[in-house]
């Protein structure tokens, strides 16, 4: 057999091995004798040098006119539109959604390169009037320093180049650690940006584990900002180090999204979009559509139809152009659903009415498959319609009108997508005012959100921060008030004006 290639953390513009001399192998969720390589297991000495690399960066970066940085971010998405179908194919390899999806993904990020690198010429302040007479009042962006991104696997390419971008953008110097499932991908993005003549040590890479390089860039004095997506439970603890710090962190967390179907609805278009958003990335997905509340009077009908397109999705290897639906992540992901699947069986009334666990004969016996699954009456209050599960694991929520809907829908932790079907202009608009998400959707499924609008969720979802659009700015910069006074004499502001 050939040597499995070794990849190595990317410092200061080389390609280094990890201090650690430690290494893991990264492989296939649908064929496990697919070995995709070897990769870093990094610990803490790796992370203060990747921070020293981009502490000294940073020193030229935040000079280069900001037109001038989006220029070299363009320049990385026209690489990676060459390039979209090679790095799709690895992330299809070690993350197992479909090739679909993955070309999608991939587009995201140049989709955010593109935005981004507008930006460089729209990075706004404000002038303002000043109160007192010859003297000019203005803001203006700073950029804050070095950026730690960890990012999740769900999206290899999307959300490193959500934080990335913007963040490079605005002048900082970065350290990514990517998810110890998927860092293929982010090492070929280092190989774009590399190709695209981003200075040494302006992004830096370093691969391992959440609890050494994770934890480490946390706490980290030099890191300024930490950008993470993830889980609700790691996130409370990365914002209790984070604050004992008083390090502004960004959370992107986790979501229990519903679909919402009236009786007025295009059944057609809402089955489409509940299958898409149900099952989609085979559910692993912080928008994931993981509740559909129906209305009484057409729960039936939408039940059948879902239930029969659901058993015919086709299951597989990602690589297929005919597969609908990959493999889970790993098996510790697949156990996870599996666990959530015996508990809403053995919950009072709800009915599992397709899929039935694990497929593991033929083609599937080397990777982690599951059947698409559905649950009807399922209740409010049950834990399948409570925590998110992050597989294809869909429960069906019967209601009698708009407000018990919404009611259903605002009743859990979480607060990122939504989603109704409704031909009623009224309802739609009572929607979108009462509903309480970050995004809503209108005659549309929860996933599906575009760059150039924020991208978050209140309540548990995370911390108030927002990625993409114009807010993630913000977050990557430092607002800074200057006043010329150019009077020739001392004023003196709210004492002056008084008289």
């Amino acid at each position: 057999m050939a040597k499995a290639k070794r990849y190595l953390n990317f410092i200061g513009g080389k390609w280094v091995e990890p201090a650690t001399g430690k290494y893991t192998e990264n492989r296939n969720p649908a064929d496990n004798d697919d070995l995709i390589g070897e990769f870093p297991a990094s610990g803490g000495e790796d992370v203060d040098k990747a921070v020293q690399s981009a502490k000294k960066a940073f020193n030229d970066w935040r000079l280069v006119p900001a037109p001038k940085r989006g220029e070299l971010v363009k320049r990385v998405g026209d690489i990676l539109v060459r390039r979209k179908e090679e790095i799709s194919q690895v992330m299809t390899r070690e993350m197992g959604k479909i090739i679909k999806e993955t070309r999608g993904d991939t587009q995201e990020g140049i989709d955010t390169a593109y935005y981004s690198a507008g930006e460089g010429r729209r990075l706004f302040g404000q002038t303002v009037p000043a109160e007192l007479p010859n003297k000019f009042a203005m803001s203006v962006r700073q950029p804050v320093g070095v950026c730690g991104m960890i990012t999740p696997w769900n999206f290899p390419i999307a959300i490193p180049t959500w934080k990335l971008f913007p963040a490079i953008l605005c002048g900082n110097t970065c350290v990514i650690k990517p998810a110890t499932l998927t860092p293929a991908s982010v090492a070929l993005l280092m190989e774009v940006f590399q190709e695209a003549g981003l200075p040494d040590g302006v992004v830096n890479l370093v691969c391992g584990s959440g609890g050494e390089v994770g934890n480490a860039m946390v706490g980290h004095p030099d890191i300024n900002r930490i950008s993470f997506t993830g889980s609700v439970e790691i996130g409370r603890k990365l914002a209790e180090k984070c604050g004992a710090n008083m390090k502004r962190l960004s959370l992107e967390l986790g979501g229990k999204n519903a679909e919402i179907i009236m009786d007025d609805a295009d059944l057609e278009l809402a089955v489409e979009g509940a299958l898409w958003g149900a099952f989609g990335t085979t559910g692993q997905r912080c928008t994931a559509t993981s509740r559909l509340i129906v209305h009484e009077k057409v729960h039936h009908e939408v039940l059948a139809m879902m239930v029969e397109r659901a058993k015919n999705l086709k299951v597989g290897n990602g690589l297929d152009e005919r597969v609908e639906v990959g493999p889970m992540v790993c098996e510790d992901q697949r156990r996870t659903v599996l666990e959530y699947i015996r508990i809403g069986k053995e919950e009072d009334k709800a009915e599992l009415v397709t899929g039935r666990g694990t497929l593991t004969e033929g083609d599937y016996a080397k990777g982690y498959f599951l059947k698409p699954t559905i649950f009807d009456r399922v209740q409010p209050g049950m834990r399948i319609a409570q925590e998110e599960i992050f597989g294809p694991v869909l429960a069906v929520i019967t209601i009698k009108s708009l407000e018990e809907a919404i009611e259903v829908l605002n009743d859990t932790e979480y607060g990122l997508s939504s989603s109704i079907y409704t031909r009623d202009v009224n309802r739609a608009f009572q929607a979108i005012r009462d509903i309480e998400a970050g995004i809503t959707y209108i005659n549309g499924p929860t996933i599906g959100a575009e760059v150039q609008l924020p991208f978050g969720g209140v309540k548990n979802t995370g911390n108030g921060h927002r990625e993409a659009g114009t807010v993630v700015y913000d977050f990557y910069t430092e607002w800074k008030s200057v006043y010329v006074d150019f009077s020739g004499r001392l004023q003196k502001a709210q004492i002056d004006t008084a008289e």
